[in-house]
Parts: C-alpha cells; sequence; structure tokens
C-alpha cells in the first residue's frame, strides 16, 4: 500500500486506480494532457531527435535527377525540378531535419525555370558545371562551379540554362522551419524569358563584392540577409588556401594545422548572409581528422571534393564527390580527409542561437 501523509490517500487501491482512470479519460475528451505522464518525451536530459545522421550517394542522387528530366517538364505549378532529400527518421515530410530542406535540382539544357518568389529563405550551391544563370529581383547573376547564389525571403528569382548541358545544384531552404511556424507565403512572378546573355558580375556584386568596402549610401544600414547574391568560388577557394598557408606559419587566427573554414556573411552587418541558415566552406588536408563534436544546431554536408569519412554517432561513411550527409541536433561528428578535402556546410545556427538555445559539446 502507497499512502500520502500529507492526504492519506491509498494509492494503490482498486477505488482510487479507478478514478484516476476516470480523469485519464476526461483529460484527453478535452484534449488535456498531464505533464507527469509525458515529461520524459517533452523534457529530455538531452536532445532526442527523430531526424537521424543519413548520407545520400552523389552516384544515386545524380541519375535519378537526370531521369526526371525525361518524364517531368519545368513551368508553373511545380515551378521546379527540385528534389527533396527525406530523412529516414522523418517519414512522409520530405525534410533533412524539422528546420532545414536540402534537395537536388536539375535544369535541362535551354529550359526555363518561371519567376516565383515566396517567404523561406533559400540558397544554391554548385557542385559543377555552368551555363545557368538566375535572376533575383531582377538582377541576372551566372552560376558557375563552386560558386554560393542567394535569394532571400521574398525576392522573386527564376533560373534559365542558356547552354546545351543540362546542370543540377544543391538547393538548401528553411521550408520546414517557416512550415511548422505558419509563416509561409508565395507569389507567381512575372511570365516572361529574359534575354539569353547574362553579365559576367551581377549589379550586386558590382556593389558589394570589395572585401572591407561598402558603398557609402548604404553604410550604418545593416539589412537583415545579405545584398550581395553570388560568393564566388575564386574568392572562396583563395581564402582557404590562405588560411592552411597561415596555419603553417603557425598564426593564432586559424582554426589549426590542415583545416581551414570560411563562413559566407553579410556585408551590411557581419553576420550570417541569411537570417536563417548559416552557410560555410571547410578544407581538410589529406590525413587530417577534425573532431567537431556535439552541436544542438542541425546541419547538412556536401562533398565538393576529394575524398574521405565522415563518423556520426560512431557510424563510420566513407565520402567521395557530391555525396549529402545531414548531422541532426545534438549528433557526434568527426572528419578525416583521404585526400585534400572541400565541404559545403549550411545549418539552422542563426535560429537556435537566437533564440539562446544552442549549446556544444566537444
Amino acid at each position: 500500500m502507497t499512502v500520502t501523509p500529507a492526504t492519506g490517500v491509498d494509492f494503490d487501491s482498486p477505488e482510487h486506480q479507478e478514478r484516476l482512470a476516470d480523469l485519464y479519460r476526461d483529460f484527453d475528451a478535452v484534449g488535456m494532457t498531464p505533464l507527469w505522464r509525458t515529461r520524459e518525451g517533452l523534457m529530455p536530459f538531452s536532445p532526442e531527435p527523430r531526424a537521424v545522421p543519413h548520407l545520400w550517394r552523389w552516384t544515386e542522387l545524380h541519375p535519378l535527377a537526370a531521369r526526371s528530366a525525361d518524364l517531368v517538364p519545368v513551368g508553373r505549378g511545380g515551378e521546379r525540378r527540385a528534389i527533396g532529400l527525406g530523412n529516414p527518421g522523418l517519414p512522409g515530410d520530405p525534410y533533412a531535419t524539422p528546420t532545414l530542406w536540402a534537395a537536388i535540382q536539375y535544369l535541362a539544357p535551354r529550359e526555363n525555370a518561371p519567376e516565383h518568389r515566396h517567404s523561406q529563405s533559400a540558397f544554391r550551391f554548385v557542385l559543377e558545371g555552368e551555363g545557368v544563370w538566375t535572376v533575383v529581383d531582377g538582377d541576372p547573376v551566372a552560376m558557375r562551379r563552386g560558386d554560393l547564389l542567394l535569394t532571400p525571403g521574398w525576392r522573386f528569382h527564376g533560373h534559365q540554362n542558356v547552354s546545351d548541358a543540362p546542370m543540377a545544384w544543391l538547393d538548401g531552404l528553411d521550408i520546414p522551419f517557416v512550415a511548422t511556424t505558419d509563416q509561409g507565403f508565395f507569389e507567381f512572378g512575372p511570365e516572361r524569358v529574359r534575354d539569353a546573355s547574362t553579365p559576367d558580375r551581377s549589379r550586386g556584386e558590382r556593389l558589394w563584392a570589395h572585401p572591407g568596402l561598402v558603398p557609402v549610401s548604404a553604410a550604418g544600414q545593416p539589412q537583415p540577409s545579405s545584398p550581395l547574391m553570388a560568393y564566388r568560388w575564386a574568392h572562396t577557394d583563395a581564402a582557404l588556401a590562405a588560411q592552411l598557408e597561415l596555419a603553417d606559419e603557425g598564426h593564432p587566427g586559424v582554426l589549426g594545422p590542415g583545416h581551414a573554414a570560411v563562413r559566407f556573411t553579410n556585408p551590411t552587418s557581419g553576420g550570417d548572409a541569411l537570417t536563417t541558415m548559416r552557410t560555410e566552406m571547410h578544407r581538410l588536408r589529406a590525413g587530417v581528422r577534425a573532431d567537431r563534436g556535439r552541436t544542438t544546431a542541425s546541419s547538412v554536408w556536401q562533398v565538393f571534393d576529394g575524398t574521405g569519412t565522415v563518423v556520426l554517432n560512431g557510424a563510420a561513411h566513407p565520402l567521395s564527390h557530391g555525396d549529402v550527409f545531414v548531422a541532426p541536433s545534438w549528433t557526434e561528428v568527426s572528419l578525416r580527409a583521404d585526400t585534400d578535402l572541400d565541404l559545403f556546410t549550411f545549418s539552422d545556427a542563426p535560429i537556435v542561437e537566437r533564440l539562446h538555445l544552442l549549446r556544444t559539446a566537444t
């Protein structure tokens, strides 16, 4: 018999158990859930994500995307030939994590993806090829290998392949986060096909792509997202190479020997280029291991060049060109480079940081 001294109630008695069962039925009838029966699920001792660490092989993704081009046109309605990478732990949702959407977008030769806009923020990272341009609020931007192209939320954008070769790239959006918070809006853009010629540098690059320099007319007026829509591979590559050289010289301001990393930032504020997603590029020299530990921020990674291994919660996965892997919240991550290894990554860190929820462990 279990008796509470304060009340004298026998919690093991048949009468008490019957009254308790009635109480739970009445809770259910009006949509109430007692915390004492759900605390472990609602307030775990550490994150228990439904999303699981997972790796997608580029050798499987790209052929399937190419097949879709033979069967599915690009046009109004579907808008894009973008194929989401669904996490096995999130069945029924085409999401990589509860906050991040990753997809392979494929544009066949001479195809035009019509202009539209949405409240979701987006980027494109180009794994290989050129010949596609995107237009963001009327500013045509060329897409080339290694480039990061931005489309902040509610900016009109469309894509056109002016070449005779197809092109595929990685799309990243905050679709799951926007959907969960019921903030989604979408609007069709104008029906037009632009001139096939594309300037070497977009208007945004001409204004904002000068290191350490901002227009006086915009100084002191930070914008939520970066006004620079294109971050070129030539600049990213040079920055990574310079970091590795400085590491060899023992410079204290770099990650360490054999590991360089850069973050794509907003030139008006110094913060993240997009409000809800952090974008970075990492380079590991052959033989280098980087133990990243755990973080409550979820991330998606793509191999840009080289080979290596990623260990996710103790499970090792070989990496090669184009492979994509996801590390949900509190996944233990370590990387090892077999050859020189370049990786692009994006995460929801800006969200969890602003909410003061970010925690890390090594």
